[in-house]
């Protein structure tokens, strides 16, 4: 089978940077989708909807606007969210909200949700799985918040911390894959080329 090209319909540079660390340089294609349209409660199934729905954004475009380039690429859409005393949280709108988002997370075990659609255009296939992690946040005072909220990388993300970052000093510990955090499960990623049949190799 021909190995195709991957596309990532994703703007997360955090996303991207993970892929190049394993040795995977895919296309960046965002989707730009408006999240703000898909109204669900339930944490796994809305990244799971999320993440398919940008994937399939970016295939219906290649498809209208290219179709002889449908047979060569396999498309990657994700999407996360945290979840702290059962309310899903997504990216803080402004530096107050993200204090304030911190002041209830402080001290708290929260559960980081990502949901995974790999969509192959060659074998018409698509894939959707969600894992989640347990984030173990340390009891932060108010001028760490308030110091750490004024770097603005909280702002760029959807648990308003970057474990990869110096977020990573506000996190005790975690349960589950260290990637998935980031905004993308490297094993899971993996988990699903092989479903799909090919080999995390043939995109080195």
């Amino acid at each position: 089978m021909k190995t195709p090209s991957l596309i990532l319909a994703s703007s997360s540079s955090a996303r991207l940077r993970l892929l190049k660390t394993v040795g995977i340089n895919p296309i960046v294609m965002p989707s730009n989708f408006d999240e703000s349209t898909v109204k669900l409660t339930e944490p796994r199934k809305l990244v799971e909807t999320l993440a398919q729905t940008k994937a399939e954004t970016i295939a219906n475009s290649i498809i209208k606007e290219n179709p002889s380039e449908r047979s060569s690429n396999l498309i990657l859409g994700c999407d996360s969210v945290l979840v702290i005393e059962g309310q899903i949280y997504g990216k803080p709108a402004d530096r107050q909200e993200a204090i304030a988002r911190w002041q209830k997370m402080r001290g708290q075990v929260g559960e980081l949700y990502t949901g995974h659609a790999l969509i192959d255009l060659f074998q018409n296939q698509t894939i959707v799985l969600c894992r989640m992690t347990k984030v173990h946040f340390a009891p932060v005072n108010n001028q760490e918040i308030e110091a750490y909220v004024a770097t603005e990388e909280p702002l760029k993300c959807a648990g308003c911390f970057a474990i990869e970052g110096k977020g990573g000093l506000f996190i005790e510990k975690i349960e589950g894959c260290h990637t998935n955090v980031i905004g993308l499960s490297l094993p899971l990623f993996r988990v699903m080329l092989n479903n799909l049949g090919y080999q995390i190799s043939n995109f080195w």
